[in-house]
């Protein structure tokens, strides 16, 4: 589904964004518990935007048939309860669903963005699984469809969605930006390991700085994940970052006017002589 609303109008547009830090478990109801409290944080704090993890319905350390047993479906009981709270809160919440897939044998890694009153807005589901490091993905997890990005847009605010290893493939990030994405939305479960933390920073920055895109990245805290859950703005200043809390918020705001400022000063994107293209 690509999002047929688009901005309405060239004046400046802003929302205010959270990332949400916290360790799921394989529990997804008590994932979901975690979900509530992290959202209300972020709603106190005048959040429009709840990015929450990569994995976030449910997660084992080691991938298996457990993970693919705890997989739900887009109407499954994860996603409803993330919609009633995103009625409850009036809270756009983006987070990550081990979802069903058409092999029966592996479970699609997802990610969704429930809106109040709308329900389910977009969905992804991961394009580059993490088959490096000594880790093997695709074992258990169908790799997403490559196709037109889903976008959909808060206060008047364009945002797209990828899944953590995407991030080493800049292509994911400028396709989303091509379709008009202004923010981009990036859950992950970023595996700690020797310079995993510096490519991490690195390589959400570079993203940031090359499409000149805001950028906000929610990961895992350790001692799985790196944490360092972080939002970039198109300069590629991290605004806000939340280093090693098990369970944290931040909030910035994101601005459409700082977007065109940047844009102004380095034409990056006008400027380009290739286009992406699938293999």
């Amino acid at each position: 589904m690509t999002s047929s609303a688009e901005p309405a109008t060239d004046a400046p547009r802003s929302t205010v964004l959270a990332v949400g830090q916290f360790a799921p478990v394989e529990d997804w109801t008590e994932n979901l518990r975690t979900v509530e409290r992290l959202a209300r944080r972020a709603v106190a704090r005048g959040a429009r935007v709840l990015v929450l993890p990569e994995y976030a319905s449910t997660f084992t350390k080691d991938l298996g048939p457990a993970l693919v047993a705890a997989a739900q479906d887009l109407d499954g009981p994860f996603v409803r309860g993330l919609a009633d709270l995103a009625d409850d809160l009036d809270l756009v919440l983006v987070a990550g669903l081990v979802a069903t897939a058409e092999d029966p044998s592996r479970c699609s890694n997802a990610l969704v963005a429930v809106a109040p009153v709308r329900g389910l807005v977009a969905t992804y589901r991961k394009q580059h699984l993490y088959d490096a490091f000594g880790q093997r993905e695709s074992e258990w997890v169908e790799p997403g469809p490559v196709g037109p990005p889903e976008t959909f847009v808060v206060d008047g605010v364009v945002l797209g969605m990828q899944t953590c290893y995407d991030v080493r493939f800049p292509e994911v990030t400028r396709s989303l930006v091509d379709a008009g994405a202004e923010v981009v939305l990036l859950p992950a479960e970023w595996v700690r390991g020797p310079l995993k933390e510096h490519h991490w920073r690195t390589l959400v920055t570079a993203r940031a700085i090359e499409n000149t895109v805001w950028v906000a990245a929610a990961d895992h805290p350790p001692p799985v994940g790196v944490g360092t859950s972080l939002v970039v703005d198109p300069t590629g200043v991290a605004l806000v970052c939340i280093g090693d809390e098990a369970e944290a918020v931040a909030v910035a705001e994101v601005s459409t006017a700082r977007l065109d400022e940047v844009r102004r000063a380095n034409p990056a994107l006008a400027l380009r002589r290739w286009r992406v293209e699938p293999r």
